[in-house]
């Protein structure tokens, strides 16, 4: 299936390298993540999350498609019906039309960066910030913060200037789905409850690849607990109801056709 991968899930090391470039907190870089993707770069299809944007791939073709399928071609933004799987039939269809606006017109991975950014993101082409976003969460940070820094919302970011970063990341309609607000109520859930627990949050992403439907959000919470008991269980691993290290191993071995993640539980 195009566009699947291993699924890697971001590591402490991404993190801080994405911390770095953008020279913020670690809260408020989880509070973007958060209100943008909630927190995950993939589908459990192993796709990155995506959103297809019709209104770009009009203007990008140059209306040459608006008639023909209005809801993958159309002047106006919208018509985006289920996330998840449908937003990749959209794309499909689109790429069968003209396959570089189709890739420029659809936003990817962790951070949603449309793929028209590519050069504000640092990329020679569209095809190369896709496979970023295709190869992990880890990519997918580092595409997101080059973003931030070219176009310097970076700063409002640092600054926790949260009604700029809206207008600049989600644009003059920013406060009509409350994002300033959204931004702020979830960084401030950050600093009180602490970053999400990386390992918890490499499991949970492993879990939902397998079709068991938890939140991926870092917290050792009951569902989780109960979810990797039942895996542990299944794959006759000690029941320890923990992300320890055989659990992540086993959740991420190297399937055919997929590239293994780089991955290290917390000691």
């Amino acid at each position: 299936m195009e566009f699947s991968s291993s699924g890697a899930p971001m590591t402490a090391a991404d993190l801080d390298r994405a911390t770095t470039m953008l020279r913020c907190e670690p809260a408020a870089l989880w509070a973007l993540l958060a209100v943008e993707t909630s927190g995950a770069g993939f589908l459990p299809d192993r796709r990155p999350k995506l959103l297809f944007e019709r209104h770009y791939f009009s203007r990008l073709t140059e209306g040459r498609f608006d008639t023909l399928d209005p809801d993958i071609s159309a002047a106006t933004p919208g018509g985006y019906g289920p996330a998840g799987a449908h937003q990749y039939d959209r794309l499909q269809a689109a790429l069968l039309l003209d396959r570089p606006a189709a890739l420029e017109s659809a936003s990817w991975g962790i951070g949603q960066i449309t793929g028209a950014a590519f050069k504000t993101a640092g990329y020679s082409d569209v095809e190369t910030l896709v496979a970023d976003c295709v190869g992990g969460e880890g990519a997918q940070l580092v595409c997101l913060a080059r973003f931030l820094v070219s176009t310097g919302l970076a700063t409002a970011l640092r600054d926790r200037n949260w009604t700029q970063l809206a207008r600049g990341y989600n644009g003059p309609d920013y406060a009509a789905n409350h994002y300033d607000s959204r931004l702020a109520s979830s960084h401030q859930t950050f600093v009180d409850a602490g970053p999400p627990d990386l390992d918890v949050r490499a499991a949970q992403l492993g879990l939902s690849y397998r079709a068991w439907p938890v939140m991926v959000d870092g917290r050792l919470g009951p569902s989780t607990r109960a979810a990797l008991a039942d895996y542990q269980a299944r794959e006759g691993l000690p029941v320890t109801r923990t992300a320890d290290a055989a659990t992540l191993a086993r959740l991420f071995e190297v399937e055919p056709g997929r590239a293994s993640p780089a991955l290290r539980a917390t000691p």
